[in-house]
């Protein structure tokens, strides 16, 4: 029985910084909350970009959705240095923002950090449809939309449709993680050319299902990073049930342990066969712990697997950035170095211990 105790505890930069996190304005209702921190996020991604513009040439795309009603925002971005048709590996990416927040603007850093960092591969940033208008399964159906559109229109942005490593942070990495699984039920053909996966800060269960995973595989449900991390800054238990609420509505009836809902919960016959995995994980997080017993189970089951444990941090912290200048450059690194790793076809290795950040 598993034991992650201990990844407990804050760091002092951390704790030096709690008192300085600005909140959002009071009496926010969801649109308005929405707008605000879209907007934030937005303004300090143009502030990060006056420093990456011109390194990068960046396209926008348009996906048919499978309901036919929209077409589906996407983004790519490619090293200004290549050639416009040298064909690149392709490194498909979900943001986080607990399928509430997020737009294409306030990815244009990550992605292109990424394209800087690898000198040789072509990011495309999928925006899928949010909440409140928007409930599941749209966002699944539209991370699928997005990897099977990249699969068969490669020649668009560049990319070489024979190598795909998909990545995602926190729902970004949900979907990830559901999405691989998926193509590999389906027996898809674009299955074969995914090369790896990048799970950041994952969230990998609905509550019901969570519950049941930490009563089968954790030593003590009752000091489960659920429990310790409940209060955690940033993303404390009571705003993970916010999303999940918006997401999965009480008037939709949803099967929480539908593979796609929860990912994490796959049997190890489901997880045999898929891509390498890379795991970004904070240890001040509340679903800490689902993404290390997915990590074992992977490992456990024949998939290539590297754990990154961000030790004293809480989930999202690498908006601080220099603010926690340790933390944000390990960040970096492990989702940089993650992408470069599954384009290597790593082998399984014997032991691959988690490895910790502080």
């Amino acid at each position: 029985m598993a034991d992650y105790s201990q990844y407990n505890g804050i760091s002092p930069a951390m704790e030096k910084l709690l008192p300085h996190i600005p909140e959002p304005p009071p009496g926010m209702t969801i649109q308005t909350l929405k707008q605000y921190q879209n907007s934030s996020r937005e303004e300090a991604v143009r502030e990060d970009m006056k420093s990456l513009a011109d390194k990068v040439v960046i396209k926008d795309h348009s996906i048919p959705s499978r309901d036919g009603t929209t077409q589906i925002e996407a983004r790519s971005y490619r090293p200004a240095d290549k050639p416009a048709d040298a064909k690149l590996p392709i490194f498909l990416f979900f943001h986080g923002g607990g399928f509430l927040l997020g737009t294409l603007g306030t990815e244009d850093s990550t992605c292109s950090r990424v394209v800087i960092a690898l000198g040789d591969v072509v990011v495309l940033h999928v925006n899928y449809r949010h909440t409140p208008e928007f409930v599941w399964p749209t966002q699944w159906d539209d991370s699928e939309d997005g990897l099977e559109w990249a699969y068969a229109n490669a020649e668009a942005f560049g990319g070489d449709a024979s190598r795909i490593v998909v990545g995602g942070i926190s729902a970004g990495a949900q979907l990830t993680a559901a999405l691989v699984q998926t193509k590999k039920r389906e027996g898809a053909a674009s299955f074969g050319s995914l090369l790896g996966q990048v799970l950041m800060i994952p969230c990998l269960t609905d509550e019901p299902a969570r519950e049941a995973l930490f009563a089968a595989k954790l030593k003590d449900p009752k000091v489960s990073s659920w429990v310790d991390n409940a209060d955690a800054p940033i993303l404390p238990v009571s705003r993970v049930r916010l999303f999940s609420q918006l997401l999965l509505p009480q008037d939709k009836v949803v099967d929480t342990v539908d593979p796609r809902v929860s990912p994490g919960i796959a049997t190890d016959e489901e997880v045999k066969g898929l891509p390498p995995a890379v795991f970004g994980i904070a240890g001040l997080d509340p679903l800490r712990d689902e993404g290390l017993l997915y990590a074992e189970q992977l490992a456990a089951n024949g998939v290539p697997t590297k754990t990154h444990l961000f030790k004293g941090v809480p989930h999202g912290h690498r908006r601080f950035g220099d603010l926690l200048a340790s933390a944000s450059k390990a960040w970096d690194e492990v989702l940089e170095d993650g992408v470069r790793w599954a384009l290597s076809r790593p082998k399984l290795e014997a032991n691959s211990p988690v490895i910790v950040h502080e």
